[in-house]
C-alpha cells in the first residue's frame, strides 16, 4: 500500500465532501420535516457557493445518498466556474440520480421511512479523499459533511463503523447535520470519534445560517471558534443476529462479533463456543474510543 503523502498545502484550503440524503420516503413524509426538498437544495446550493467563495482553491464534491444506490453528482473541479452553472449541473445530476435510484428499487414496498445507504456514500467519500491523497504531496484538508435525515439502518452497522475507523486513521473529520426528527446514533459516533461537529438544527427554515456559521469554516479556523460540542452521544452497538441496538450483549472472543443472545457458534467466524470456556462473555458495551 502506497503511504499517504504529507500535506504541504495551506491550512485554509479545504476539500469538502457533502453527502445529500435523497431518500424519497423521508422527504415525502408529511410529519417528518417542515423543509421541502426543493427548499433544502436551495440552502445547500447557497452554502456550496459560499464555501467556494471563501477560497478560490477550495473544492466541493457532492455525493447523493439514496435507498438503493449512491453516486457522485457534482465536482467543483470539473463543473463550470459560474454559480448558475454549478446549480444547474448539480440539480440535473440529482434528477438523474433520483430516477436511477427509483428504477433500482425493489418491487416490495418499504415499511416506514426506510434507511439510506449512508455506509456506501461514506465509503465513496473516503475513496475520493484517498485518491486525492495519492495524487501528489500538495492537497487540501479534507472533511466530510453528512446532510442526513433518514433513520439509522442497523444492517449497515458494521460497514459504517469500519468507515468511521478508517476516517479516524486518515484524520478526516465527519461533520453531521441531522434533518430528521430523531437523532442518529451512527452519526453521533462518527462525529465524536473523528473529531467532527454534530448538529441537529432547531429551525430548518434557517438551514443556510446553520451551515454557513458551523460547517463553512476550515479546520484551522475551527481552533478559534466555539462550535457545538457533542452532548449525550449514544455509544450502543447493534447485534449481528437481529440488528437491534443493545446495552448488554455477548461478544465472540475470536472475531468480536456482538450478539443479543447466547449462540452455540458464531455466525460470523463459525467458531464453536461449546468447545471453549469463556469464549462468549456478557459485558456492558463501552465507547469505541476506550
Amino acid at each position: 500500500m502506497t503511504p499517504v503523502q504529507p500535506k504541504l498545502s495551506t491550512d485554509d484550503v479545504s476539500l469538502l465532501m457533502v453527502l445529500i440524503d435523497t431518500n424519497p420516503f423521508f422527504w415525502n413524509a408529511a410529519n417528518t420535516t417542515s423543509l421541502s426538498f426543493s427548499k433544502f437544495l436551495s440552502h445547500v446550493v447557497a452554502f456550496l457557493n459560499s464555501v467556494l467563495l471563501l477560497n478560490q482553491l477550495n473544492q466541493v464534491v457532492v455525493i447523493a445518498t439514496g435507498i438503493n444506490t449512491c453516486d457522485y453528482v457534482y465536482d467543483s473541479s470539473a463543473a463550470g466556474p459560474l454559480p448558475n452553472q454549478r446549480a444547474e449541473s448539480l440539480l440535473q445530476k440529482l434528477v438523474e440520480f433520483v430516477v436511477k435510484d427509483e428504477q433500482l428499487g425493489k418491487e416490495d414496498s418499504v415499511d416506514g421511512i426506510g434507511s439510506s445507504l449512508l455506509s456506501g456514500s461514506l465509503s465513496m467519500a473516503l475513496c475520493y479523499i484517498q485518491r486525492v491523497f495519492r495524487s501528489g504531496p500538495h492537497h487540501p484538508q479534507p472533511r466530510i459533511l453528512c446532510l442526513h435525515g433518514s433513520p439509522d439502518g442497523p444492517e449497515q452497522y458494521v460497514a459504517i463503523m469500519n468507515v468511521i475507523f478508517s476516517a479516524q486513521r486518515l484524520m478526516v473529520p465527519i461533520d453531521s447535520c441531522l434533518l430528521g426528527a430523531q437523532h442518529s446514533a451512527f452519526l453521533q459516533q462518527a462525529s465524536y470519534i473523528t473529531g467532527g461537529v454534530y448538529l441537529k438544527p432547531q429551525q430548518l427554515d434557517g438551514l443556510f445560517q446553520y451551515l454557513s456559521t458551523v460547517f463553512a469554516s476550515d479546520l484551522y479556523a475551527r481552533n478559534f471558534l466555539q462550535l457545538p460540542k457533542p452532548v449525550g452521544v449514544d455509544f450502543r452497538a447493534s447485534c449481528f443476529c437481529h440488528k437491534n441496538t443493545i446495552d448488554m450483549g455477548y461478544i465472540c472472543s475470536v472475531c468480536l462479533s456482538i450478539f443479543c443472545k447466547h449462540h452455540k457458534n458464531c455466525s460470523t467466524c463459525g467458531n464453536m463456543f461449546e468447545y471453549f470456556t469463556n469464549v462468549v462473555e456478557k459485558l456492558t458495551l463501552l465507547p469505541w474510543n476506550h
